[in-house]
């Protein structure tokens, strides 16, 4: 048993359509828009949650996402707001 539980440390995970990843690489999230299942160069698609450009992503750089992954960008936006300066 312990031999099954070290081969499946090093495999990467199963991504799919529609799941929410973090690209190491980018240090951004990402919703997988193709997984690069077909024959070709073996990329995932990737694009932001909330819509924009995609990207290529290599699987060795790409994990499902964290909690804290999903709440980082909304974090950065709240602390950009408030050193903005001042009470409203």
């Amino acid at each position: 048993m312990p031999d099954r539980n070290v081969s499946e440390h090093h495999n990467p995970p199963q991504l799919r359509l529609g799941h929410l990843v973090f690209d190491t690489r980018t240090n951004s999230l990402g919703v997988v828009m193709d997984t690069g299942a077909y024959p070709g160069n073996g990329l995932y698609s990737l694009r932001p949650p909330r819509g924009g450009t995609e990207w290529d992503a290599s699987p060795g750089d790409l994990r499902p996402a964290t909690v804290t992954d999903r709440i980082r960008p909304s974090l950065a936006e709240v602390n950009a707001r408030s050193s903005g300066g001042g009470s409203r």
